[in-house]
């Protein structure tokens, strides 16, 4: 009996010996390096799985509705174990940036929407599709892509959620306003899916934060992992459901979506600087501004507008909203922010 214990005491003791604690420690090193390469490279992987998305929507065909929703909890989930009351307490005492993001989701962009779509020669199905995703709220890979670019994630998640909510409201009426259609919003099933989708899953991880913070260090490591594999599901299966409205859109549709994406977002970098706001915010509000909900506009598009075309805008924009979102993120990643920019 007394062999036995001691055999058992030489095992562990073994076992956490300081060449299998160095051995471990390698391993991790490893897996953090190869693991902060795939996120640089996750523009690179937006395109593969678009492209794959394109070529074989049917590969995507498991991707049901109930898998795209847990993929939206995962990626807000792996956000919020980031987070801690105290970020949203600091964020909250300033609102002014909440509101200068918001403006420039729902006044900015619309306009620019149209005055692109102007300049490009829409028809009228088309003009109206390029409205609605100018109109539309903030998406969530946008908080994904802040936590890359090392931005307030707990600003770009109150953004996102005031946008969202605040299309119960603003995209109705942009859509009135600018085009003349009328486009009815479920106000109960935005606040439930926003609830669902993106509060309750980043209140679950700041709880994990709080109380068992051993077990968030410890997979902290994971949750930009999680957070891109989540996306490039999410976009190649939104691309997927919409692969012939995308690849029939000609060039003339292609670069006014494009820009929309791109000059939303330099405008909303550099609008938000030379007002006052910091570097991080306005790298944050640039982020934001840029990724809209695309998936949401096409749903309203296929549910609400005639004409078939008016959803093909929304397709195209699933795929340069993506890019340029992500593209923006790894760039800021390695462009350091200095103390007295912060």
């Amino acid at each position: 009996m007394a062999l036995s214990r001691t055999s058992l005491q030489m095992s562990s003791e073994a076992a956490n010996s300081p060449e299998e604690k160095s051995m471990m420690s390698k391993i991790f090193e490893i897996y953090t390096k190869t693991a902060n390469a795939a996120t640089t490279l996750f523009p690179l992987w937006t395109v593969l799985f678009t492209a794959i998305a394109l070529k074989r929507p049917s590969t995507f065909d498991f991707f049901t509705t109930e898998y795209f929703t847990a993929a939206l909890a995962a990626l807000m989930l792996s956000m919020g174990i980031t987070l801690t009351p105290a970020d949203f307490i600091a964020v909250a005492s300033e609102p002014s940036s909440v509101l200068m993001q918001f403006s420039l989701c729902y006044g900015m962009m619309p306009l620019l929407a149209m005055a692109l779509g102007k300049a490009f020669g829409l028809d009228a199905g088309l003009m109206a599709g390029m409205v609605l995703v100018g109109s539309i709220n903030g998406g969530q890979a946008s908080n994904l892509c802040t936590y890359i670019a090392k931005g307030n994630v707990a600003l770009s998640v109150l953004m996102t959620t005031a946008t969202t909510v605040g299309a119960i409201l603003m995209t109705p009426f942009l859509c009135k306003a600018l085009l003349g259609a009328v486009v009815p919003v479920d106000a109960k099933g935005i606040a439930m899916s926003t609830i669902q989708v993106v509060l309750a899953p980043i209140a679950i991880g700041m709880t994990a934060n709080k109380f068992f913070p051993k077990l968030v260090k410890a997979i902290l490591p994971f949750a930009p992992v999680v957070g891109v594999v989540s996306t490039c599901l999410l976009v190649a299966s939104a691309v997927a459901q919409v692969a012939d409205p995308i690849m029939n859109a000609g060039i003339g549709l292609q670069i006014p979506v494009l820009l929309l994406h791109l000059l939303g977002g330099l405008v909303g970098y550099w609008l938000p600087k030379i007002t006052g706001f910091g570097e991080v915010k306005s790298r944050t509000m640039a982020i934001e501004t840029s990724m809209k909900s695309s998936a949401f506009g096409f749903l309203l598009a296929k549910l609400h507008f005639g004409d078939y075309v008016a959803r093909v805008p929304s397709a195209v924009s699933v795929v340069w909203m993506a890019l340029t979102g992500s593209m923006l993120a790894v760039v800021w990643r390695y462009i350091p922010v200095k103390e007295d920019e912060k």
